[in-house]
């Protein structure tokens, strides 16, 4: 398997890693797990939690994004150097998203975003070229 396609995985990993990490800091906040409403207890949280819970919703957003580039550029034979690099990179600007998230730190978040949105277009327009 190629390395944009193991960044496929570790990208489908991520919200679950988010989740757990909003999971702890849910209990952490309330003192206990509604798994009955666990949506109604998040919509309660507040600061971090609540940070932490947005960006992992947003790495299933990015995922929509990412995988079908990497598949395209997979299938149609995009030169591989090039396609390890924009899904290497784009890997390192989601970890900084999801990180900026938490910590509120919106302009590195915003940059980081924009970052791994032009990792996407990267990969089409590999793929555009063979």
């Amino acid at each position: 398997m190629t390395i944009p396609l193991w960044s496929v995985l570790f990208i489908i990993l991520m919200p679950f890693v988010l989740a757990l990490v909003s999971d702890y800091i849910r209990f952490k906040e309330f003192g206990v797990f509604d798994n009955e409403q666990p949506r109604e207890q998040v919509a309660k949280l507040t600061g971090v939690g609540a940070r932490t819970w947005a960006a992992q919703q947003n790495s299933w957003e990015a995922l929509m994004m990412f995988a079908p580039a990497v598949l395209i550029a997979h299938v149609v034979g995009a030169d591989p150097i090039q396609s390890t690099y924009a899904a290497v990179v784009f890997c390192i600007a989601r970890v900084t998203h999801s990180i900026c998230y938490i910590f509120n730190l919106s302009t590195i978040r915003s940059l980081s975003y924009f970052v791994a949105l032009g990792c996407c277009l990267w990969l089409f327009l590999l793929s555009s070229k063979v």
